[in-house]
């Protein structure tokens, strides 16, 4: 999808926990935590609560309240995205639900610009949260059995990102969207989250590529979410493989640059506010200070829950895409 009239990033604001501030990105960040409960009585709710904050700082950065937004897409992990669904009843904005998985947010982008440009809203809140403790709950064990992570385990982040777009104004611009193919490799680790999600970025990527007749060289970064660092290098020796041309210093990992090998994260950061976190903090804000001028970003998900990983099935990922300029 190219934008015929590219809807603008009027704001964005970025929450994250406290071992996601203690990483080497904790700088960029808007807010962090100090009580990764937030004063509420379950992870759940305290998710829920982060993502109404976040959505709130990004409406208060553009001078709009919840009434004025036309469309409020977002998504989470947990299930049937009570996070963000309850946090749309407290926002009151028309609401669409997303699950990606950590794709989630790319996916909203994509969709929020579609429906601004061609003019059937004005304004779109895209959302993106993740939370630790709500995660594995989710889909490995309760944090009190004390279970070992494999070394191929990432770790979900405590995170979320909220970005305002409208149809007009100055700032960074998405000119284009790809929606990726659900692509299944037959992985079935469900710790080994790069693995199954690599293959489905690179389908998106060349596929993003080719169809707006762009190379590597046409942006300064390109971006990715959530793999980490071993499912970065997996996506390195696909674009090897198929002959397409990928320097190593253009694409970064937003789960690969959450953490710093010594805290311990493994495979690095995954979870829907990895991807939105860093995009809203580390990747726009470089943008708007002149660093960044062109970055392709795309968003990763493992599609699995925990009813199909104890039945057996493989995990197939999807990947979502989108082109920022800064104008």
């Amino acid at each position: 999808m190219v934008y015929s009239n590219p809807p603008v990033i009027a704001a964005h604001r970025s929450i994250a926990g406290k071992k996601e501030g203690d990483g080497p990105l904790g700088m960029w960040f808007d807010a962090l935590l100090e009580d990764d409960l937030l004063g509420q009585k379950s992870w759940e709710l305290a998710e829920s609560e982060m993502v109404r904050r976040c959505a709130r700082d990004a409406l208060d950065a553009a001078g709009l309240s919840a009434g004025a937004v036309d469309a409020l897409l977002g998504g989470d992990l947990n299930n049937q995205i009570i996070a963000t669904s309850f946090a749309a009843k407290k926002l009151g904005a028309p609401f669409i639900g997303l699950y990606g998985a950590c794709s989630t947010f790319v996916e909203g982008l994509a969709l929020g610009a579609a429906l601004i440009d061609v003019g059937h809203i004005d304004t779109a809140l895209v959302s993106a949260s993740s939370h630790f403790c709500t995660a594995e709950r989710q889909f490995r064990f309760p944090l009190e059995l004390g279970t070992q992570r494999p070394p191929q385990a990432s770790w979900t982040a405590t995170a979320c990102g909220c970005a305002l777009l409208r149809d007009r104004g100055v700032g960074i611009k998405i000119t284009a969207g790809t929606l990726g193919r659900v692509i299944d490799l037959e992985i079935s680790d469900a710790n080994h989250m790069g693995a199954a999600m690599a293959p489905a970025v690179f389908d998106t990527l060349s596929a993003h590529l080719s169809d707006t007749r762009q190379t590597a060289g046409d942006f300064d970064l390109i971006v990715t979410g959530d793999l980490g660092w071993i499912g970065r290098n997996l996506l390195m020796e696909l674009f090897d493989r198929a002959g397409i041309d990928m320097p190593a210093d253009k694409l970064v990992d937003c789960g690969a640059s959450l953490y710093a090998q010594k805290q311990d994260s493994h495979a690095g950061g995954s979870g829907c506010g990895c991807v939105a976190s860093v995009s809203c903090a580390w990747i726009m804000k470089r943008m708007e200070q002149g660093e960044l001028r062109r970055v392709l970003l795309s968003g990763s998900g493992a599609m699995l829950s925990p009813t199909s990983s104890q039945q057996g099935q493989s995990i197939p990922g999807i990947s979502y895409a989108v082109s920022l300029e800064m104008n």
